[in-house]
């Protein structure tokens, strides 16, 4: 498997990316949507990654640096039939460490709270993300669970 930074030009990537869009919009209200669409991606905060098994696009996940050494994890998704592979996980991993590399000192994430999002909410657990209030420009919805992990923490 290998996660490389990508500029979101390619044709895999950006189907990938409607997938990704298209699946939030048939859980959640419109106004619950949070994910980001190529052009927010694109931004110069956002560090955007993809994952490879051979030539096949596995997975996909960005960093966004908010400022005052605090970031957000966003656009985390995995093929349906790739799932269960640890693909995510080792993509989480990855941008943990980038994260620490860069001496920024908090990565917050807002996820679904509805139970489609339950494997997401546990496995962002397992790395020690917590719930945490809105964050940055979010306000309170019933339609989103805020995690954060404080990486001085993080092992």
């Amino acid at each position: 498997m290998e996660i490389k930074i990508d500029d979101l030009s390619g044709d895999e990537i950006k189907n990938l990316l409607q997938v990704h869009l298209d699946t939030m919009a048939s859980i959640s209200p419109p106004e619950s949507c949070h994910a980001l669409d190529l052009d927010g991606l694109r931004h110069d905060s956002v560090t955007f990654w993809t994952v490879w098994e051979e030539n096949e696009l596995v997975g996909c996940g960005a960093l966004k640096e908010l400022g005052n050494q605090e970031s957000e994890l966003k656009s985390m998704h995995t093929p349906a039939k790739h799932r269960g592979k640890g693909i995510a996980a080792k993509l989480v991993s990855h941008i943990i460490e980038t994260a620490k590399s860069r001496r920024l000192t908090k990565i917050s994430l807002e996820t679904g709270a509805q139970p489609e999002f339950k494997p997401a909410r546990d496995l962002y657990s397992g790395f020690g993300f917590i719930e945490c209030p809105p964050f940055g420009e979010y306000i309170y919805d019933p339609n989103s669970t805020f995690m954060s992990l404080d990486l001085a923490k993080a092992s």
